[in-house]
């Protein structure tokens, strides 16, 4: 089997691995690198979520990349706009003619004697056929996400063989999908739910929102004024940067308060809740969650677009459990029947370690859930491959602009003292291992055990906070004990 062999491959050409072409071939030029992505176009997430409405929960001041400004008025961006966004970087940059499509990577095995990886993926050919294709490298840079792209999250629900509409998760929306006049039910309180229902509402007859138990949503403008402002005063590229840590360092505060008094950022939260939806409103019973604040993320309606729907009876909260599902709809646990003509099934992800690849060290497979992270991008005892993982309380490209940054750090630190080999190793025997996300959400609770996990203390630690990444990332010692080189 023929082979091709580059300096460092990517897997992923979603907004995470654009990125890392970008800053290799700047910081690193004179590195080889190939990007490899499973699906036939650019754009990862924001290529694969076609559900009505699809947007960012983070303003595209931190989602977008340090190197690119992002330019249109709306701060709050939608999914067309994003996808706009990568294509266009990768575009701009050449790095459109690194990409290999129809690319799934399915195995990684290092060779220590070799210094490298060998990476098998299946390029499909056809509809339905693939072949086995191989590609060494010494590095391995992946950036294909965190869930899985096939299936999300469905939970067996009772009776769905007895309705007689159409059931739908968000992950496999399809254009011919006709809501026009119809009665939706969307199951699910999290950020893809508040983004589909004032969508659907647009032109549904009714669409409830029917939740097991309540999330915090915040209203946001869609635009930025002062950001506005700002860009009509200042050069582009200072103007965003100053925008930039603006709201870095408002999420940073506001975070922080989360934190230490939740009472009080609860109280905030409600009060706004409230105020959109009049005096008379079930905020207790719909808005109210059973958590504090940023013990799950919270989600974002831009221009209070959910409030208005539901203000305007549009739309519906409807807080309750499944019984099960029935010819004409959803029987309740009460005993009550919500009639509908589709039923969306907001319920969730599902997760997955480094896109499911199957990963062996010297002929040791790798178990990934009993693993140290180091700086929450590398992997103890796992030498040369890195994983671009954003942030959970932020943008998730703040994160990952600073892991490619770190990455290309490492490959010239190690080209300039002839290094072929870098690897986190832990030696401190006083580190406990702890899980990598703190979240209460479902979807991280359903997969914790199977995550990566995080030390007790730096450099195994996931601070979650990017003043101190940067410190760590951008400015920390590369050789710091913990990382080995041969």
């Amino acid at each position: 089997m023929q082979q091709e062999h580059f300096d460092v491959l990517i897997v992923g050409a979603g907004l995470s691995g654009v990125g890392a072409g970008y800053h290799l071939q700047t910081k690193c030029p004179t590195k080889s690198y190939v990007i490899l992505e499973g699906r036939d176009c650019i754009g990862g997430t924001w290529d694969l979520f076609r559900y009505p409405g699809i947007r960012s929960d983070s303003d595209m001041f931190t989602l977008g990349y340090s190197f690119k400004p992002w330019t249109d008025p709306k701060a709050i961006a939608d999914g067309p706009q994003i996808l706009n966004y990568v294509r266009e970087t990768a575009s701009e940059n050449g790095i459109e003619k690194h990409i290999r499509f129809r690319h799934r990577v399915k195995r990684a095995a290092w060779s220590t004697p070799d210094a490298r990886w060998t990476i098998e993926a299946e390029r499909i050919t056809g509809e339905g056929a693939t072949e086995l294709v191989r590609f060494t490298c010494n590095f391995l840079f992946m950036c294909s996400g965190y869930y899985k792209y096939e299936a999300g999250y469905m939970p067996e629900f009772k009776g769905v063989a007895d309705f007689a509409g159409r059931i739908v998760h968000p992950q496999k929306w399809t254009e011919d999908i006709d809501y026009a006049g119809k009665r939706v039910v969307v199951i699910g309180s999290g950020a893809t739910a508040v983004t589909l229902v004032p969508a659907l509402a647009e032109k549904a007859a009714q669409v409830t929102m029917l939740q097991r138990s309540p999330t915090y949503v915040v209203s946001r403008p869609a635009q930025d004024p002062v950001a506005n402002r700002l860009r009509g005063n200042l050069p582009t590229r200072l103007a965003y940067h100053v925008i930039r840590w603006r709201n870095v360092m408002w999420g940073m505060f506001f975070f922080q308060l989360s934190r230490r008094r939740p009472a009080k950022v609860k109280d905030l939260i409600l009060k706004g809740v409230q105020m959109a939806l009049g005096p008379d409103y079930d905020v207790a019973t719909h808005f109210t969650p059973r958590y504090n604040p940023w013990d799950q993320r919270l989600c974002l309606v831009p221009d209070g677009d959910l409030f208005k729907a539901i203000r305007e009876k549009r739309a519906a909260v409807m807080t309750n459990e499944i019984d099960t599902f029935t010819r004409d709809g959803i029987r309740l646990k009460d005993g009550s029947e919500l009639a509908a003509d589709i039923i969306v099934t907001a319920t969730g992800l599902v997760l997955q370690v480094v896109g499911g690849l199957e990963v062996s060290v010297d002929g040791r497979a790798v178990d990934f859930a009993k693993t140290l992270t180091y700086k929450g991008m590398m992997y103890a005892d796992v030498p040369n491959m890195a994983s671009a993982f954003g942030y959970t309380n932020a943008s998730w490209t703040l994160k990952c602009d600073l892991t490619c940054e770190y990455v290309c750090r490492l490959i010239n630190y190690m080209d300039r003292h002839n290094f072929r080999q870098c690897m986190p190793h832990n030696d401190d025997p006083d580190i406990t291992a702890q899980p990598s996300l703190d979240f209460t959400s479902g979807y991280v609770q359903r997969s914790v055990a199977k995550m990566p996990k995080q030390g007790s203390k730096r450099p195994w630690r996931l601070y979650q906070n990017y003043a101190l990444d940067i410190v760590s990332l951008r400015f920390g010692r590369i050789d710091d004990g913990v990382m080995q080189y041969s």
